[in-house]
């Protein structure tokens, strides 16, 4: 007669394998989403939809239902549910539901996120998303380097910048910043392994070819949360800085190719980013010196480059956003209370030229909630962000990965007051995965006992 403990090992097994059903299902979706252009545009938006629906119901069909899991999700479904039915309400009384139906749609998709993740395996999530944002970064960077078309674009006909398969620099620039932190966590994590410090490496490079300010200001917020988590913070400091160092070696490298007037040079790119990774691997010391003399030596190859992408990057001017926040603001003071209605409102600048420039997104998701649906759906939206709060809190460990999931979090909430990110159907999937992962995860409650004992 078999023992108890031998009778468990395949009910164990089992529950493993289940779990990594929701987890390949859920980065299909996003690396769908990834590819599909980030979802923006309608059969994209429905394909990564769709996929989040799949990985749902396959996390809900493989895993036994756990007593929390109605009360977890039930303030968040409400809050949601509120959301959509206002949009609609707006939406119907300017004559289109399009808009509405777009905000519904993220709703769908972030929530199925959130539960899809909880039955998942969290280390396996962030291993998967840390190989995407490698391959976005990959992407991005060749983008630069080789003019690759759709995987670089040219903005305000000035300075190439990586886009990706995302076609948009700055959606590319908040998927890597968020794959950034969970490559750190996984840094931090044991044991430690070279390929973990490249994977970081490559994905900060990725991130520097973006040239996205808000990105960079979105990286840096998620860090100083993780510092705020962390037990080690000297040691994030030092497991951070080698890589972030190669990674400035590498977009030094870059600075010749990003210029439309300049011809690009793959070779010192390539060379470059060689460089990086070999200082990526060091010592903070001996890293911080080669990162100096490497950088130094990439930019003194064009210096005239160089003064190109810093009167462009190195600003925190941006006409566009500016003359865009202006519009929005005069607009939601028309219509303060129950907003214009998703997706009627144009927003209208002089760029710098003097040129009449017509838009239909505000670079600032909340500024662009506030003018489509007023103070009434930006209280709703708040509702939402606090409903799903008691879940990062239950889920609350001081280990790298729940701080690098919640410090992602956090850098994609400051990037979405720069960019339009929520019209892009894979960054509310990533947003709802990153809770979900940050959140009470299912099978915790019947885990088997640390002392051998079995449950039956």
């Amino acid at each position: 007669m078999d023992s108890p403990a031998l009778q468990a090992i395949p009910a164990r097994s089992a529950t493993i394998g289940d779990r990594s059903a929701p987890t390949l299902a859920l980065l299909v979706a996003i690396t769908a989403g990834v590819v599909a252009q980030g979802g923006f545009y309608l059969p994209g938006r429905i394909l990564v939809t769709v996929l989040a629906l799949v990985a749902l119901v396959v996390a809900l069909v493989v895993t036994r239902p756990r007593a929390g899991d109605l009360r977890d999700l039930r303030a968040p479904g409400i809050a949601a549910a509120a959301i959509a039915g206002w949009a609609l309400l707006r939406a119907a009384a300017q004559g289109g539901l399009a808009g509405a139906g777009g905000i519904a749609l993220a709703l769908l998709t972030l929530l199925a996120g959130v539960v899809a993740a909880r039955r998942a395996r969290p280390a396996d999530l962030a291993l998967g998303l840390t190989g995407l944002g490698a391959l976005v970064a990959a992407t991005a960077w060749a983008g630069v380097a080789l003019r690759i078309g759709r995987w670089s674009v040219l903005v305000e006909s000035t300075l190439y910048r990586g886009a990706s398969t995302l076609t948009y620099p700055n959606a590319a620039a908040a998927v890597l910043a968020a794959a950034a932190l969970l490559a750190l966590a996984r840094v931090l994590a044991e044991p430690a392994s070279r390929a973990r410090v490249l994977a970081l490496f490559l994905i900060l490079a990725g991130l520097g070819a973006t040239l996205s300010r808000a990105g960079g200001i979105a990286l840096t917020a998620g860090v100083l949360v993780m510092l705020a988590f962390a037990p080690d913070r000297r040691l994030l400091v030092r497991r951070l800085l080698p890589p972030a160092l190669g990674a400035a070696v590498a977009v030094a490298a870059l600075v010749p190719s990003f210029p439309v007037d300049a011809a690009p040079a793959p070779l010192v790119a390539l060379a470059g980013l060689a460089a990086g990774a070999g200082i990526a691997l060091l010592r903070p010391l001996p890293a911080l010196g080669l990162a100096a003399a490497g950088a130094t030596g990439a930019l003194l190859l064009r210096p005239s480059t160089l003064d190109a992408v810093l009167r462009r990057r190195l600003t925190l001017a941006s006409q566009g956003r500016s003359g865009a926040w202006h519009s929005a603001l005069e607009q939601a003071g028309a219509h303060l209370w129950l907003g214009r209605g998703p997706g009627q409102a144009r927003y209208f600048w002089f760029d710098f030229q003097g040129r009449l420039v017509v838009s239909r997104w505000v670079h600032n998701e909340y500024l662009q909630w506030l003018v489509d649906l007023g103070i009434v759906g930006l209280v709703l939206l708040l509702a939402l962000l606090a409903a799903l709060a008691p879940g990062l809190r239950r889920g609350f460990a001081r280990t790298p990965l729940w701080a690098g999931a919640v410090a992602a979090i956090a850098a994609l909430a400051v990037h979405s007051a720069f960019d339009f990110l929520w019209e892009l159907a894979v960054v509310p999937l990533v947003l709802g995965v990153l809770a979900g992962m940050a959140g009470p995860h299912h099978g915790e409650e019947s885990a088997p006992p640390s002392n051998g004992e079995v449950t039956q």
